[in-house]
């Protein structure tokens, strides 16, 4: 199996898929950091928006 996915590392890109979520839960952010200075005004509740995270804590 080791060298089947070698083999495929050389010849395409793969997907990994982890516990991304889980991870970033570790940091305890807040509404705040959810919503950075872009979101600041937004009128709903940001906070658990793990995607959002790309545009304020890149």
């Amino acid at each position: 199996m080791e060298m089947s996915v070698k083999k495929a590392l050389e010849e395409k890109i793969l997907v990994l898929d982890g516990a991304m979520g889980t991870m970033i839960q570790a940091y305890k952010f807040e509404e705040e950091d959810y919503r950075g200075e872009r979101f600041k005004e937004y009128a709903h509740p940001l906070k658990g928006n793990n995607d959002l995270l790309v545009l304020t804590q890149p």
